[in-house]
């Protein structure tokens, strides 16, 4: 379950001076001095009633005025800080199953009841209302190669809500969390980690009644590039994709490249990329070449 920090203070920041303090310092949440220096700023941070209405009232004010700024995340996300360094704050809305928002998207829309873990830490604090209700479990993250249907090694961790000013660090590959509609509306803070290699480290979802690996949840850009590229058709492509996938340093970017090159093969050199793919060393590709001809002999 993820680590519950107890950090009293009852002084107020504004979001600026949070995000000066933070920025100075960094968040390294491997270092327990930075994580802890990262909590007591996020704290500061929330124990501000007003600093988030006000950012809200400004947005519906001028958001004509504005240009979108660049985020991965859905709607329900208010960020509070740029992204591009080793860290970003956001604050998160959480509709409860009684909002119209909720009726009319659907509960998988804000993530709810979708096993995942992260592949990256973080910090979250409860800001208003009652909180969202999680599902917890912890995993042995160098223990699964990530293939899908794998087993995972879930072991329930139990049931508890981020009530307001409760904080907490979830921690990446080993926290896993099935997240539930809160009572009413709340509203989450987050102070994020982010770096440069976490665009090669896998997220997961899971199948916590099989106790399975059931999805992938982190492509990146570079992955979709080599599948269209190698989809149209170009020698230079071709090669490329051969290359990654006999010597390219990330398991996931190796199978990439062997499914970019099955995309454009008939079923016997397909059957035959995938039975050379199962003697490449990688218990990743292996499983997943495996797999994928299974597939094709069931079609």
């Amino acid at each position: 379950m993820p680590r519950v920090i107890e950090c009293i203070d009852a002084a107020a920041c504004e979001l600026g001076e949070c995000r000066a303090a933070l920025g100075e310092s960094g968040f390294d949440p491997a270092d327990e001095a930075s994580l802890l220096h990262a909590a007591g700023w996020l704290r500061r941070l929330g124990n501000n009633r007003g600093f988030l209405g006000d950012i809200l009232l400004a947005e519906l004010r001028h958001r004509h005025r504005h240009d979108d700024s660049a985020s991965a995340y859905g709607p329900q996300v208010v960020m509070l800080s740029p992204l591009g360094g080793e860290f970003f704050l956001r604050a998160n809305i959480w509709p409860s199953r009684d909002e119209h928002v909720f009726r009319a998207s659907g509960g998988g829309t804000f993530v709810y009841e979708l096993p995942h873990d992260h592949n990256f830490d973080f910090l979250t604090l409860g800001y208003f209302g009652p909180g969202y209700w999680s599902d917890y479990w912890e995993y042995d993250h160098a223990a699964v190669a990530g293939a899908v249907g794998e087993k995972a090694g879930l072991a329930f961790a139990g049931r508890s809500r981020l009530e307001p000013g409760k904080l907490m660090h979830y921690r990446a590959h080993r926290d896993v969390h099935s997240q539930l509609p809160p009572d009413a509306l709340s509203v989450s803070l987050n102070v994020m980690h982010a770096g440069g290699a976490q665009g090669w480290l896998d997220q997961y979802r899971f199948d916590v009644g099989t106790d399975q690996i059931a999805a992938v949840l982190s492509p990146g850009a570079s992955e979709v590039f080599l599948r269209i590229a190698v989809g149209l058709g170009g020698a230079e492509a071709r090669d490329l994709a051969e290359r990654f996938a006999a010597s390219h340093p990330s398991d996931r970017m190796r199978l990439t490249a062997l499914d970019a090159q099955a995309g454009v093969l008939g079923p016997t050199e397909r059957d035959a990329l995938w039975r050379r793919a199962e003697r490449s060393g990688s218990r990743l590709v292996a499983l997943e070449a495996r797999r994928r001809r299974e597939t094709l002999e069931a079609a």
